[in-house]
This record gives C-alpha cells, sequence and structure tokens, in this order.
C-alpha cells in the first residue's frame, strides 16, 4: 500500500504521486514516512527529500527547511525553498553562503533572532552545496 507524497514549494507543487516511502531532513534527524505512519507534524532543516518505491530512490528534492505532515496515507511537505537536486547550481549556493556569511560577521552578535535566522539559513545553504555536490560526483 502506497502513501500520496506532495513537495509544495512557494512557487509551485513539485511533486503529487504515491510512494513507497519518504525520508525527510526533520529537524531532530531523518525520519522516514510510510503508510500506516502515526500522524506526525515535524519542522523540517535543509537537507534532501528522497523518494522510494520497491526499495529504490527514484527522485531527490533539496529542501531548505520548512514542515512536513505525516498521516497513515499522506506525507505533505511544506517547504521554504525546493528543487530537483539535479537542479541545484553550486555556483549560486555557494554565492549565497559567501552573502550570508558576510552578513553573519557584520551581525549584532547580541542579536540572538537574528543570529538564529542566519545560522538556519547557513545550514541550508551548505546542506544544498553538499547535496550538489554528491549529485554532481
Amino acid at each position: 500500500m502506497p502513501i500520496q507524497v506532495e513537495i509544495i514549494s512557494p512557487e509551485k507543487v513539485l511533486v503529487s504521486r504515491e510512494v513507497d516511502m519518504v525520508v525527510m531532513p526533520g529537524a531532530e534527524g531523518d525520519i522516514a514516512a510510510m503508510p500506516d505512519h502515526a500522524p506526525m507534524m515535524l519542522l523540517l532543516r535543509g537537507g534532501v527529500v528522497s523518494l522510494y518505491e520497491n526499495d529504490t530512490v527514484t527522485d531527490r528534492f533539496f529542501v531548505g527547511g520548512g514542515f512536513a505532515d505525516m498521516t497513515a496515507t499522506r506525507c505533505t511537505i511544506l517547504a521554504d525553498k525546493a528543487e530537483p537536486v539535479s537542479a541545484i547550481s553550486i555556483d549560486n549556493a555557494t554565492a549565497q553562503l559567501e552573502a550570508l556569511t558576510e552578513a553573519w560577521d557584520k551581525a549584532d552578535k547580541s542579536d540572538m533572532s537574528r543570529l538564529d535566522v542566519l545560522q538556519d539559513k547557513i545550514l541550508a545553504v551548505r546542506a544544498e552545496i553538499e547535496a550538489g555536490s554528491s549529485h554532481s560526483a
């Protein structure tokens, strides 16, 4: 029995189909959504969502954070940013990392909420670079 998965970015619905399993980057660690999974909502960190059919990864998508809602029959991922791993531009991600690192260096170190946001963005971009590098290797 498959599970319906949807990956939705602010721009569009990237995926809407049935798969056997979805492995996603939860804030507390990777988690798998499979049929009959207990209902759960979780925060996502930047990383790769892998879609499985017959124990084989069929598609990989980078998400830059967001939320996932899992039920026994469905997994909906609302991503801050999402794209196929094959579409990642290492050059763009590297430029973004440089800009975020510069913003971190200039940030008021007593503004913890700003530093938390910057840190999350930096970690997401590093995960994007890693995902894109592993795909092109």
